[in-house]
């Protein structure tokens, strides 16, 4: 049996209501115990039996990145304590377990026009300024995991699917007035969490991973396939360039970046395309729309 901490975010949700997971998983939230308590989960995965843990719970801010700025206590607890009483837990516990981290510790591409991999230090954190705290936050939650027996780090970037959900990213440029022109590797949310409970099945080697879609794409590329793929004839603005976004939209600086994704390839947890996985949950966005 498999336990997800956050069971009511919007990725630990996801994890529950999984078709592949949903005979084998249970979650807890905030509300039915203290989880920072390391002796209360310990307790609980004991209790029922739980061979491995998956840590979907963390702080991002709503309803984006801005608000950790004024929320730094509680993004720092939720995103580099908590995977520290995880581990701490699962290594007592001698058990598998898996944290949810982020590509967004990550800003453009490598000196040689590469995506950064699994080896590359972080650009864009607490050692690397000028970062949000909530990037800060998630680089120090993998630097509290260094050497974690165990343990798998998947770093998610930018969720996507066919949900009418305002944490969805194709949501979310149609519900912003102005965007922001980037590139980016992004993940498409349902394949990301089945790749990440296969990383248990199939016995996959611990260790990081970057599991976001092959390829990258830009803001412009995704609102011309939205238009057509018939999800809307918006015509979308965008900013000039960055620094117009940063006075008018943003309170801190955003992470834009794209992640080599050949280890999870080759690792056999790899996700399709990032066109096609994009263009398929357009199509069901058009579907759901004409039900």
């Amino acid at each position: 049996m498999y336990l997800v901490l956050g069971k009511n975010g919007y990725l630990g949700n996801t994890f529950l209501k999984s078709s592949f997971a949903a005979d084998k998983i249970i979650g807890i939230g905030r509300n039915d115990f203290d989880y920072y308590d390391s002796k209360l989960l310990a307790s609980f995965i004991k209790t029922y039996k739980i061979t491995a843990v998956i840590n979907a719970a963390g702080f991002t801010g709503k309803p984006n990145v801005d608000a950790c700025e004024k929320a730094k206590y509680e993004c720092l607890r939720g995103n580099a304590v908590l995977p520290g009483i995880v581990r701490e837990v699962c290594e007592d516990l001698k058990i598998s377990w898996g944290h949810v981290s982020s590509g967004c510790i990550y800003s453009g591409r490598r000196s040689d026009g590469e995506g950064w991999n699994e080896e590359d230090e972080p650009n864009f954190s607490f050692r690397s300024h000028p970062c949000s705290f909530y990037s800060g936050t998630k680089a120090l939650g993998e630097e509290v995991l260094d050497g974690a027996e165990n343990c798998y780090i998947w770093r998610l970037r930018i969720p996507f699917n066919e949900e009418r959900s305002p944490r969805n990213y194709l949501q979310k440029l149609l519900n912003y007035d102005t965007l922001l022109e980037a590139e980016n590797s992004v993940s498409h949310l349902d394949e990301f969490v089945q790749k990440c409970v296969e990383c248990f099945e199939k016995e996959v080697e611990p260790g990081i991973y970057n599991m976001t879609n092959p390829g990258s794409v830009t803001t412009r590329q995704v609102t011309e396939w939205m238009r057509e793929e018939g999800v809307t004839d918006k015509k979308f603005q965008f900013f000039e360039d960055e620094e117009e976004f940063m006075s008018k939209a943003a309170k801190t600086p955003r992470s834009n970046c794209v992640l080599d994704t050949t280890k999870s390839e080759k690792a056999g947890i790899g996700m399709r395309p990032v066109e096609e996985a994009m263009r398929e949950s357009m199509q069901k966005m058009v579907k759901a729309a004409a039900v």
